[in-house]
């Protein structure tokens, strides 16, 4: 552990503090005594007022629950339960009629419609990987994927027959997304052979092809008959690059495991190596030392000749955590841990400021402003608890009011509810909501934890709330102003190795007005990206009804018949524990907050701790309604550990769950679901990093 140093009243890690004064202020040219000490000033005022709203959070919930433990056996009345909500503060006043004031919003965000990559910022390669799928190969994420519906690639090198199933499939988009006249993409014979339907799709020439455009994405045609597939096509065409991730997220919330200074220090570094644009990462793949880097930009030239140049990156957005957690890295002067949302809020807009002063190699904003996503916040008053450290971080920063802009994860109830004023909030920075069911879900239990036994988890997906809670979130964001401003998201798609589903089923997020959805991989973003040609999201949004009512969302998804036979209530714990116990395993004992886990089917899903949230709740709900015994949980935990040793029995570094039942990893397991009623909001947080420390410490 690195010795703290004094700044202002403040012990922080000497590493850290170096990292920033060194590599971030200095650049800056700030003066590191006057940063701090506007630090400690700002956590003087913020501190106090960040507790209070997690207090808040504990009395809502205290009266809650003691509103449905006195109506323990009678029926639920949704009026009475609606006004009960109101007369405590939950439900608040709508606000008047606005539109959000955002401005300075870069084009990605604002006016294109694609795909969004999430990544944890811990793994410099993975996060180099996603800031490099601005432009994917189709002809590669066909090959390689299920996508594409003909016969495997046989092993052995390149499969003829699979190949010109994928250029069979390529001429087939292209046809579709520019049309030609009176001709097919198949029978054109080179780069100067074949016109377009609409001529305005051109848009000029790269050092390798063709490059067009539609629904205001970019494709280019490489043309280049030197390749092994190039020489035998009949246009000579090597490849179909589209653009794809035109945004990525880098996590430093559910994705990572981030528990003291050494993880914040990695995390905050590799966010600099981003910004700054020399962030680099070299690993040994088939006997060879391969370096990656960030990817320059795509040059072009127009149809009269002049020069140009598309990103060659994703726009970066950085997601903070929430305003739970708090973290050793640095201590107040009254020896507390600092809430950690503040310090990733200073840290990560520092660094970005970088790229807003003009020192980065690539630049990531063209428009000047630094992309925040705010996860987990409950209603509007912690929206403008956000809204109000900005304006101090600015500050702080010598920064111009609204340079920080702001996504607001749609993810709790109370966020849910009062959706319109959260956005009134912070209605000059919001630049994105977003959906997810799986972390909405877990605080929908958690909530109504005490009203009844709830329905078995994967009924959730067609409940009347979950419904009404997806189109609520499109129709609000919509009637205050955010097409055309912002992005109005939906949430992952787990399984990364059924890209077939994937293309069949998340077409659904843009017809349900969606412009932009969470993709897991790359490759993901590539084929997840065709949608957006088949469909003009910004003309759905445009017919799109209003928003159900209020009452609809408040319906709690409460089990109608609990007398479930012995061997449904086996599976559903059988999945439940399954999914904790092979999610936890990583997490405490390797330090991995996202990775693709095994399911109970071994199909393997990218889980995070959202995931967790879910399955432990609803666990630990059925535990309170007595719908099953700690007896049943601990058979159910005990088989599938040894499911979850055997799927992970090939991997080298892993420690066993039977035999180690006392260490970190199985104890965290036990206390998120026999602690599960008293974690504040039904997070898993607080007991991760108590046992990651743990287990870091031995």
């Amino acid at each position: 552990m690195t010795a703290h140093v004094d700044r202002a009243g403040l012990s922080i890690d000497g590493k850290l503090a170096e990292f920033l004064e060194k590599q971030v202020l200095a650049q800056l040219g700030r003066d590191p005594s006057a940063f701090w000490e506007g630090f400690a000033a700002l956590l003087a005022e913020f501190t106090p007022r960040n507790r209070a709203l997690l207090q808040k959070r504990e009395d809502l919930q205290a009266q809650i629950d003691m509103w449905h433990e006195e109506r323990r056996g009678r029926p639920h009345d949704a009026g009475e339960y609606r006004a009960f909500l109101e007369s405590i503060g939950y439900l608040v006043p709508e606000p008047g009629d606005f539109q959000i004031g955002t401005q300075n919003v870069d084009p990605e965000i604002a006016t294109m419609a694609g795909p969004q990559l999430v990544v944890p910022i811990l793994n410099a390669r993975f996060l180099l990987n996603a800031a490099n799928a601005r432009w994917g190969s189709l002809y590669d994420a066909f090959y390689g994927t299920d996508a594409l519906d003909a016969s495997p690639a046989k092993p052995g090198g390149y499969d003829k027959a699979r190949g010109d199933a994928v250029i069979a499939r390529g001429r087939a988009f292209l046809d579709s997304a520019l049309p030609l006249v009176d001709q097919s993409w198949a029978d054109i014979e080179g780069d100067h052979d074949g016109k377009l339907r609409d001529e305005s799709q051109y848009v000029g020439k790269t050092d390798k092809g063709l490059l067009f455009k539609n629904n205001g994405l970019h494709i280019e045609v490489v043309f280049d008959s030197d390749t092994p597939v190039g020489k035998d096509d009949r246009a000579g065409i090597a490849d179909i690059i589209v653009e794809s991730a035109l945004t990525t997220i880098a996590d430093c919330e559910d994705s990572v495991a981030a528990v003291d200074a050494e993880d914040k220090l990695t995390a905050y570094t590799n966010w600099l190596g981003i910004i700054r644009g020399d962030l680099e990462e070299s690993f040994e793949k088939g006997g060879r030392t391969l370096t990656r880097k960030l990817a320059r930009d795509k040059d072009y030239t127009d149809r009269e000749g002049n020069a140009h140049a598309l990103p060659g990156r994703s726009l970066m957005f950085v997601r903070n955590v929430g305003h739970l957690m708090t973290n050793p890295a640095i201590r107040l002067p009254d020896g507390s841990e600092i809430p950690e949302g503040i310090m990733d809020a200073v840290f990560t807009s520092t660094i970005s400021a970088i790229d807003i002063e003009g020192h980065a190699k690539y630049g990531n904003s063209k428009t000047g402003s630094i992309y925040i996503v705010k996860p987990k916040m409950h209603g509007p008053e912690e929206c403008a608890f956000t809204n109000d450290l900005f304006d101090a971080v600015e500050d702080l920063i010598g920064l111009k009011r609204h340079t920080i802009k702001v996504g607001v994860m749609d993810e709790e109830r109370r966020t849910s509810a009062n959706l319109a004023a959260c956005i009134h909030a912070v209605k000059d920075r919001i630049v994105f909501i977003n959906t997810g069911f799986l972390d909405r879900t877990g605080d929908e239990i958690h909530t109504s934890m005490r009203a009844g036994p709830m329905m078995r988890k994967g009924a959730m997906k067609n409940s009347d709330w979950l419904k009404a809670y997806e189109a609520r979130n499109v129709a609000i964001g919509l009637k205050h102003g955010l097409s055309g401003t912002a992005q109005i998201g939906k949430g992952m798609w787990a399984a990364p190795d059924l890209m077939g589903a994937m293309m069949e089923e998340k077409i659904g997020h843009l017809r349900a007005g969606a412009n932009t959805a969470w993709v897991p991989s790359p490759t993901a973003a590539t084929l997840h990206a065709l949608h957006y040609h088949r469909e003009n999201v910004f003309e759905i949004q445009k017919t799109l009804p209003e928003a159900p009512g209020l009452d609809a969302l408040l319906t709690i998804p409460l089990a109608e018949n609990t007398n479930w036979p012995e061997e449904e209530l086996r599976d559903e714990l059988d999945n439940n524990a399954q999914g904790l116990l092979g999610y936890v395993v990583r997490w405490v004992d390797a330090g991995v907050g996202c990775s693709k886990v095994p399911d109970i089917n071994d199909v393997g899903l990218m889980e995070d701790r959202a995931t967790l949230r879910i399955s432990s709740q609803h666990i630990a709900n059925w535990l309170h309604h007595g719908i099953v015994s700690e007896d049943q949980v601990m058979d159910s935990l005990a088989r599938m550990a040894a499911k979850v040793d055997a799927q992970n029995a090939n991997d080298p570094g892993y420690t066993p769950l039977i035999g180690n039942e006392d260490g970190p990893a199985f104890s965290a397991a036990k206390d998120l679901i026999f602690k599960g009623v008293e974690q504040p909001s039904g997070y898993t947080e607080p007991l991760l990093h108590e046992w990651r420390q743990v287990a870091k410490a031995s």
